[in-house]
């Protein structure tokens, strides 16, 4: 490495690890930098520029830099060709020339014996390989016993999940792919062993072998004919921690009368088809509902107001919620079904049977719907407080997305339904208030934060409590003083707090 490498590697920020070299001139070099206190040794061969920083940091952040250099041709495999990362212990696998534990600053490599690199095995990082898919399959299933150290395997439910999740991405067609390449490889590897028990977990996922192979919960709810996405339930499950055990305020229900109670109703189905794209003006929306008329020129949007309102105004009807899990998915399609009566092509009363999606957000699987449901469904008959409930069940629907279209509505009546059954007050959600809803959606859907959804949710409901008259022009009147019928870029939500 000429003089002038080594200094320009260290004018360059992003490159802070070098290697020693066989070349004198290089090797006398780099004893002047570190002499001058502009490099740093932090193991063998191996020298830093970044001399703030500890090495046990510096190699977490560069091991498969180090390796491929330390180590030319190894294979990263096993558990370490699945997940591409040392383990929680800082410990990484590589298939070598010997077996041997090589402890390196906050990382232990375990360098298996084994056979090298083989025709479908890539580059990882340069001389750093990595095993192919089917290849890692089957060295996970190799038997693995290691004493007071991390198993070269990964647990035998991780990897039923894995080819799971194949399923779920790639279909039937992707997991027999894999098995056919693995039947493949697996002589030259020796693996012959461990490809009869891959063979047999995946006849197990697809159905065509013995069910008893199987071990994780994922796979076996697959096979009871109601798998889930397990990536939702771990968010539904943080929703849920994050709501358990906290108190809530419950406001009581203000609109007592049958009057008051449809006006309020009103309003909530109203914002609920506004915030959907179904607008009309104040006026129109209660000629709909007085006459329980569409507007002849917009047919399918009047029947939406309708709907909603025909549900969210029947006190009878708010007052159900689901005892079990086959409840859930009952009242769902029920209400669905009134919903969108007006739209055949949106199949009312049924969950979709294509995939749909919400911007960058894909929501769950049509074929994982129900079992996301069902399975998400334990969470909430875990909560006590109606609030907890109330937030839980809105954005497990919302977040399932069950329906080609109503979703959001859908979403926001379940939600009610668990505070109008305790006789508590229901909650609007604004037109002015649309973007800190929609945010705070995204936020916990996208980066797993309950804490703004819970705070916007709080705030609708303490505003909501606020809305009550047995006049209907007055609650408008009102609504109106509250900003409620504002664009968000044109007010913001004030009300009075009771």
């Amino acid at each position: 490495m000429p003089t002038r490498r080594i200094e320009n590697i260290l004018q360059n920020s992003v490159d802070e690890i070098l290697f020693g070299s066989s070349d004198k001139a290089v090797s006398q070099q780099i004893s002047r930098l570190e002499k001058a206190g502009k490099l740093k040794k932090i193991a063998p061969r191996v020298y830093t520029s970044n001399i703030a920083e500890s090495p046990q940091v510096l190699f977490k952040r560069n091991w498969y830099k180090i390796l491929a250099h330390l180590y030319p041709g190894a294979l990263l495999s096993h558990r370490s060709a699945l997940e591409f990362k040392p383990t929680s212990t800082e410990e990484i696998f590589i298939t070598y020339k010997y077996t041997k534990n090589i402890s390196l600053p906050g990382l232990l490599v375990r360098a298996l014996k084994g056979i090298g690199p083989i025709d479908g095995d890539s580059s990882f990082f340069k001389e750093l390989y990595v095993s192919q898919e089917p290849r890692a399959f089957l060295e996970n299933f190799q038997t693995s016993a290691a004493k007071n150290k991390t198993l070269k395997t990964l647990p035998r439910e991780t990897i039923e999940n894995k080819l799971d999740t194949i399923i779920r991405t790639r279909g039937e067609e992707g997991l027999n792919l894999l098995r056919d390449q693995a039947r493949s490889i697996a002589p030259r590897l020796n693996m012959e062993r461990e490809f009869g028990q891959l063979d047999r977990v995946i006849s197990a996922l697809l159905s065509t072998g013995n069910t008893k192979s199987l071990s994780s919960p994922v796979t076996k709810a697959r096979l009871s004919g109601f798998p889930y996405d397990p990536a939702r339930i771990d968010l539904f499950n943080h929703l849920y921690e994050y709501l358990a055990g906290r108190d809530y305020p419950s406001f009581e229900e203000r609109n007592q009368s049958p009057v008051a109670y449809q006006n309020f109703a009103f309003f909530e189905s109203y914002f609920s088809n506004y915030i959907e794209g179904t607008r009309f003006e104040v006026e129109e929306a209660k000629e709909i509902i007085r006459t329980a008329t569409p507007l002849p020129t917009r047919d399918e949007d009047s029947h939406d107001i309708l709907g909603t309102y025909q549900i969210v105004a029947d006190k009878k009807e708010m007052s159900r919620t689901p005892a079990t899990a086959d409840q859930l998915l009952e009242i769902l399609k029920y209400r669905h079904a009134v919903l969108l009566s007006a739209r055949p092509s949106k199949t009312p009363g049924w969950f979709k049977n294509k995939n749909n999606r919400a911007g960058n957000t894909v929501f769950v699987d049509w074929k994982l719907v129900a079992g996301t449901l069902k399975k998400g469904f334990e969470f909430y008959s875990l909560l006590r407080n109606p609030f907890s409930k109330a937030a839980y069940i809105m954005f497990l629907v919302s977040e399932v997305h069950p329906f080609l279209d109503g979703n959001g509505r859908i979403a926001r009546v379940m939600m009610n339904a668990e505070l109008s059954s305790r006789g508590l007050s229901k909650i609007i959600i604004p037109t002015v208030y649309r973007e800190d809803y929609m945010g705070a959606l995204r936020l916990l859907t996208r980066q797993g934060d309950p804490a703004p959804y819970i705070r916007m949710l709080s705030r609708a409901y303490e505003f909501s409590n606020s809305v009550h008259d047995e006049d209907m022009d007055s609650m408008q009147s009102y609504l109106n003083a509250c900003n409620a019928f504002k664009e968000p870029e044109a007010g913001k939500l004030k009300y009075h707090a009771v």
